[in-house]
Parts: structure tokens; sequence; C-alpha cells
């Protein structure tokens, strides 16, 4: 079986990627295609425009959180319900975990997948230079295939003529097309990233528009015709149905909407009802759960609200407090603290179940990714259990000195002999800065819903 599939990649960050990559799922939408998005890396923002554009949920595939059979076995398992793939790439195309290897990038993704390459070029104030860049890129790994150069940012038409002449002279890879700058196509941004698709930051208006502008400037047909590829048919496997062990209640709203479906997807798979609800708006833990999952997000840009909602922080205070278990992230944990300290040092009080407070700083405090190993058993399984994850924020722990617990985690990151404490444990609350991908240790979804069921103290 073969289908249209194909990794967008850019030169570097900021490239114009993402923007180009919803405008082409918008584009091919609008022409009836079933588009099934992916995204590489441990990334939740742009996921959720993915899902927004396509209105199929976004998976992300990574080289170093999870496998290669992990991956290649997820792409083909969702692509037998689409008409087509389209995977985003990170950062640049050979950018990943190493400096001398292509493990965690776009590239090695590319590789295992066996899919062709579309390179996208910031081509501002570039001329001839621009086959400089494709050639490099082009020639780097010989085991990578390029379907074509889109440049962006490009200053006219003729600019554009500049460059397609200068890349069909040095380069064996086409031009399909550039896009010209546009101030309409700029996504807005906040200090995690993109502003979230939950905050409705691409409106209507303006997917039309970038569609529009994809199918009058790109040469979509040449594209698809460039990225039919070899489909393994690996059978599409459904949740299991009749085996619900444990309700589990996952918070979701604009504050919290940093998870990986796979989490939420093996959690169902090992029993668990997932009930969600809102910090914000809803004024107590849903009824009857065996545990709550509190993901990443953005608690401080709505810690006003957060903090006006004292019945929620209250009822989550409560279910901690005799004992139900929660696992929090990032976010999760910084809803959990005694409270959020901005950056202009105002004050919003939170649950108060973590004893330490956070302060949001002006630029990020924690970025990269973690492996972490369980030093004695705990909510997430028995002593020595290996996880891998990511870690990316802005707020630091106030007043850890004063907590006195040992750390669940021992972390270790990119550098060699790079180790620390974390994991933050009280009563059967587990709260951390470091998201885990569970497809990293599919175990880890089975241990949590046991623990829950273990501990059997659903909320009231």
């Amino acid at each position: 079986m073969k289908k249209p599939a194909f990794v967008i990649a850019a030169t570097n960050s900021g490239a114009g990627k993402t923007t180009l990559t919803l405008g082409i799922m918008a584009a091919l939408k609008r022409r009836g295609l079933v588009v099934q998005p992916f995204k590489v890396g441990p990334d939740f923002i742009d996921p959720g425009h993915h899902t927004a554009v396509t209105g199929l949920p976004s998976r992300n595939l990574d080289g170093w959180m999870l496998s290669r059979s992990y991956n290649t076995t997820l792409f083909s398992r969702l692509m037998a319900r689409a008409d087509c793939g389209v995977v985003e790439g990170v950062m640049g195309l050979y950018d990943g975990f190493s400096p001398v290897s292509d493990a965690g990038s776009t590239a090695e993704l590319a590789r295992w997948l066996s899919l062709p390459v579309l390179l996208i070029v910031d081509a501002a104030s570039m001329a001839r230079s621009a086959a400089a860049v494709v050639k490099g890129f082009a020639e780097f790994d010989k085991n990578l295939r390029f379907a074509g150069v889109i440049f962006n940012r490009v200053g006219s038409q003729s600019h554009l003529s500049i460059l397609k002449e200068a890349v069909s002279h040095y380069c064996d890879v086409p031009c399909l097309g550039g896009l010209v700058r546009d101030t309409c196509l700029v996504m807005p941004e906040r200090h995690l990233g993109l502003v979230t698709s939950e905050e409705a930051a691409l409106s209507g208006e303006r997917l039309d528009h970038l569609a529009g502008v994809v199918e009058n400037h790109l040469d979509l047909d040449g594209l698809l015709r460039a990225c039919e590829v070899p489909i393994p048919d690996i059978p599409v496997e459904d949740a299991p149905a009749g085996k619900t062990r444990a309700r589990i209640a996952v918070a979701r709203d604009k504050a919290f909407c940093f998870y990986y479906p796979d989490n939420l997807e093996l959690l169902e798979r090992a029993g668990a009802e997932l009930v969600f609800f809102s910090p914000l708006t809803d004024e107590r833990v849903p009824e009857g759960c065996h545990g709550i999952y509190i993901g990443g997000g953005y608690p401080e840009v709505f810690a006003e609200a957060l903090a006006g909602n004292g019945a929620m922080r209250e009822s989550l205070r409560r279910a901690g407090e005799k004992g139900c278990p929660i696992y929090a992230e990032c976010g999760g944990l910084m809803y959990l603290s005694r409270g959020i300290v901005t950056e202009s040092d105002k004050r919003f009080p939170m649950v108060g179940l973590l004893p330490f407070s956070t302060r949001m700083l002006s630029r990020f405090r924690a970025l990269g990714y973690r492996e972490i190993r369980l030093l004695k058993e705990g909510p997430l399984g028995p002593e020595g259990l290996l996880a891998r994850g990511h870690e990316f924020h802005y707020s630091e722990i106030l007043e850890q000195g004063e907590t006195g617990w040992e750390p669940l985690y021992k972390v270790v990151g990119r550098r060699k002999g790079e180790a620390r404490g974390e994991g933050y444990r009280i009563h059967n609350t587990l709260a951390s800065y470091i998201h885990l991908h569970f497809g990293s240790n599919p175990e880890i979804a089975q241990n949590w819903i046991d623990y829950c069921l273990k501990k059997n103290r659903p909320t009231p």
C-alpha cells in the first residue's frame, strides 16, 4: 500500500516550519484528504495546532525518548486510517540529542520511516548562497531523500526566480515554491513557544488565508507525487473494551493542555476510564476517581483565575491529603505548590499540597531530554525502573530547603556525569518538572493504575 507521506524539516528553528506545516495540512484537508499529523520531538504546542487544523490527534515521534520499533509501529498504525501523512520536524533537520550523531533528530526519524524530506529554508537576504545551503543539507546524509525545497520569507517573485535558478544549477533538489513575507502568516508566541490552540490562536480566517497562500505558491501536486511511499500493513488496534478498572481524573483546559496522547492512550489500555475536568472553571474533582493526572501547560498565565477558584483548590488539596494518588508534571507541579510568584513578584496561592512555591523567571530554567531511574518503589513502579522524558520550564522552586524529603528520581541529562535528585512525593502525590513519555516504558501506565487501585481511595 502506497500513500503520500513526508517530513517537513528546516535548516534551523525559526525558519517558518510550523507555519508552513499548518498551511500544507490545511491545503491538503481542503482537497478532501484525511491528513494524519505527526511532530518530531517532545513538543505539545505544535501538535495541538496540527489537531485543530486536521481534526486528527497529532502524535509525537521521537528517536531518543522512544524506540525505533515504537516509532515505526505508531506511524504505520495511524497511517492505516489516513490518506496522507505530514510529519513536522524539530529544530534544524540534523539537530537532536547529540552534536555528533543524529539521535533524537528529524533526520533520524526520516530514515527510520523511510520518508522523503521537504526542506524549508529562510531565504531572507539570500541569493546564490541559498544553493550552497540546500546542497550542504542534501549531501550531509546520503541516506536521506529530499522531495524538494521551499523558500520562506522571499522578498519578491524576482527574488524567488533567482533562488530557483541557483538551486536548479547546483543541486538535485527541486524547488517546489516559495512564500513572500506576509505578516498575516506569523503565529503569536509566548515564553514556551507558540500560543496554544486551546486559546484559538489560529482563527478560521487566518487558516483560510494560510491554506490559500500554500495552494497558490507551492507545487502541492508535485509534492504529493514525489512522496508516495509504501506503508506497512499493521492492523489498527482499538482500545480494549470492557476492561475499565479505574477512573482517572485528568485536568484539561487552557491552563493544562500539555499531554502526550500516547500517555492517555496507554492509561486507557491499562484499564483507565479518563474523566476530564477543568481546574479553571469546575468547582471540584470528578467524583469516584481512583487517581488524578495533572499535566503541564501555562498555570502562570492563568494564575489569577486558578487562584480565584478556591473551591477547586480545596477539593484537590483534600483529595491529596486523604491519599488519592495524584501524578503531576511541570505546570501540574506548579499548581499543586503553595503558590506561583510572577516575574513582577506578585504571588498567587495555589493548591498547597507541595511544601514549596514556584517563581517565574525571565529565561528558561531547564531545557533538555531527561532519563529517570526510580530510587525506590513508588507510584510509577519498582526501584530501578527507567523512563525517558523532557524538561522545559521558566520557573524554579522556592523554599525547597524546608521540605526535608528524599527525591524519588535519579535524573540524568545529556552531559556525561550530570545527575540529580527529582520527583517530589508527598502522601500518594508524585510531582515532577519532567514530562515523561509513557511510551519510553509502557509499564508505567499499568504500574500507576495498579498503584491507584491498591490505594483504593476514590475521591468522594
